[in-house]
């Protein structure tokens, strides 16, 4: 079954805001882009943040460092 119709999505939109009220639906839009606003800046900021030194002073290597497993280290 493909994408409804402009028509149907006017019907549901319709029973939507009959069932829940108008008042309702805005205050729940408000409340759903104030969540996506949040997360972005949260994304933001931890892109933004410095990463964080370690005790001995240098940074953390951007990669995890391999380890060599059984069969690496016999050779």
């Amino acid at each position: 079954m493909g994408m409804p119709s402009v028509p149907q999505l006017l019907i549901i939109l319709v029973i939507v805001v009959l069932i829940f009220g108008a008042k309702r639906l805005k205050n729940l839009g408000g409340d759903l882009g104030s969540a996506v606003k949040g997360f972005k800046q949260a994304v933001k900021d931890e892109e933004s943040t410095p990463t964080e030194k370690l005790e001995d002073g240098t940074k953390p290597a951007d990669e995890p460092v391999m380890q060599k497993t059984d069969d690496q280290k016999s050779v």
